[in-house]
């Protein structure tokens, strides 16, 4: 049995030689140095999922899983809707039963008549070949999990696998796959091989322990199975609880992917983080981590609370690292002895006047020591330099003084003057 903690250390050792890579080819970006072309994303090919592609070539897709009983039709669709408006360009459902499989036909009709095509991801387990081959009907990706796709129960008084089983089992495996990965391909939909930690197979944990390691063997099992199929359209995903876990998977799933000549995307996540600040903090801790080193083509935030939620989490992230531009970038200061106007105020001002506008960058800085240095690569600047007088920048340039009071609407009229404003 492998060491767990052997392998996640290997793991997270080969994140500095990734990063040492990009660093080595920062001289090629040095006319265009800013922060969103410093994550070189890794090449993948592109899937398409409904009307959204997934992959290096496209933006990071944000997507989401719906938490009503898919055999709710109106619940269901009233809830894929909920979701796609607040800006989750791919929602998953549950599909536990061929009954909930069949309810997802509907839910597409509902879904096309009343709004429009949403694309729908079907979650698979538990010995689930005919359940898929009818879903995959309805929807645009089918989602297995290998450790439970072909299910047995456990053995408590196992104590090996020989290789003669280990080769039965993967016979069954292709016989049960197959039909799915035909109709997929047909219909040039998708796969999602979604491996959890928490769900690997009886085989592979005798064989490579509960790690990463264990994670990467259980998904290259069937990534093989459809290669030999001659079917791509494929999108893996290694989740843990646990970021660390997480980390080493997805890092050893992408070296093993790309040494295999296997150009997959990825679909990040901290599975079951759990609710409010810390729920976010430790997907961010997660998911980030990955983007900045230029893997992952596709995220979801698993919160313990409703999935809209999850939404802006994803953006911010997406954001935070500039791979996705979807509202304003706002620059502040922290505060301190020397901020000339109640800095938490104004911002909060600010956010309020501007929050509805895309694709800008607004600094906030309380005195002149910080301010026109620190938000260098803002659009616009609204910098304390002299008691009640606010300075309004437009990029590095100083527009106008105006009083304190005056500062959030002499800043929205400035916006306005460069016919860069929206009404909300």
């Amino acid at each position: 049995m492998v060491c767990g903690r052997s392998v996640i250390s290997a793991a997270m050792t080969a994140a500095p030689a990734r990063v040492d890579a990009a660093a080595a080819a920062i001289p090629d970006w040095a006319e265009n140095p800013r922060y969103d072309t410093l994550i070189r994303r890794r090449k993948t090919r592109s899937v398409r999922v409904g009307d959204i592609w997934v992959g290096s070539d496209h933006p990071v897709v944000v997507q989401s899983m719906i938490n009503e009983d898919t055999l709710d039709v109106e619940g269901a669709t009233a809830g894929i809707r909920r979701l796609h408006e607040a800006g989750c360009e791919i929602v998953r459902l549950t599909v536990p039963s061929l009954a909930h499989a069949k309810a997802v036909g509907e839910i597409r009709r509902r879904l096309e008549d009343s709004y429009r095509p949403v694309p729908l991801v079907a979650d698979v387990h538990h010995n689930g070949m005919k359940i898929a081959l009818e879903v995959a009907q309805h929807v645009d990706k089918v989602r297995i999990n290998p450790g439970l796709y072909v299910f047995d129960k456990p053995d408590p008084s196992r104590t090996g696998f020989a290789e003669e089983e280990i080769a039965a089992i993967v016979a069954r495996i292709t016989e049960t796959l197959e039909p799915l990965v035909s109709l997929l391909k047909a219909q040039d939909k998708a796969l999602r091989i979604g491996v959890n930690h928490g769900s690997l197979a009886e085989r592979m944990l005798f064989t490579y322990g509960d790690t990463p390691l264990g994670m990467v063997q259980s998904a290259m099992e069937f990534i093989q199975i459809c290669d030999r199929l001659d079917f791509h359209n494929i999108v893996v995903s290694m989740k843990a609880s646990r970021a660390p876990v997480m980390l080493a998977a997805y890092r050893l799933m992408a070296d093993r992917l790309d040494a295999e000549g296997f150009p997959y995307p990825l679909h990040l996540g901290v599975t079951e983080a759990g609710d409010g600040d810390y729920g976010r903090i430790k997907s961010t801790a997660g998911i980030a981590t990955l983007l900045a080193e230029g893997l992952g083509d596709t995220i979801r935030v698993s919160l313990t609370e409703a999935p809209e939620r999850e939404i802006p989490v994803c953006y911010s992230i997406l954001q935070a690292l500039g791979l996705r531009k979807t509202m304003v970038e706002y620059v502040a200061c922290p505060s301190c002895g020397r901020t000339l106007f109640n800095l938490e105020e104004v911002l909060h001002k600010v956010r309020a006047a501007t929050a509805h506008l895309t694709g800008l960058d607004i600094a906030v800085m309380g005195c002149i020591v910080n301010g026109p240095g620190e938000m260098a690569d803002a659009d616009y600047g609204y910098v304390g330099k002299i008691p009640g007088t606010i300075s309004l920048y437009r990029g590095r340039e100083e527009i106008r003084r105006v009083p304190e009071q005056e500062g959030v609407e002499a800043l929205i009229a400035l916006i306005k003057e460069d016919g860069r404003w929206l009404d909300p």
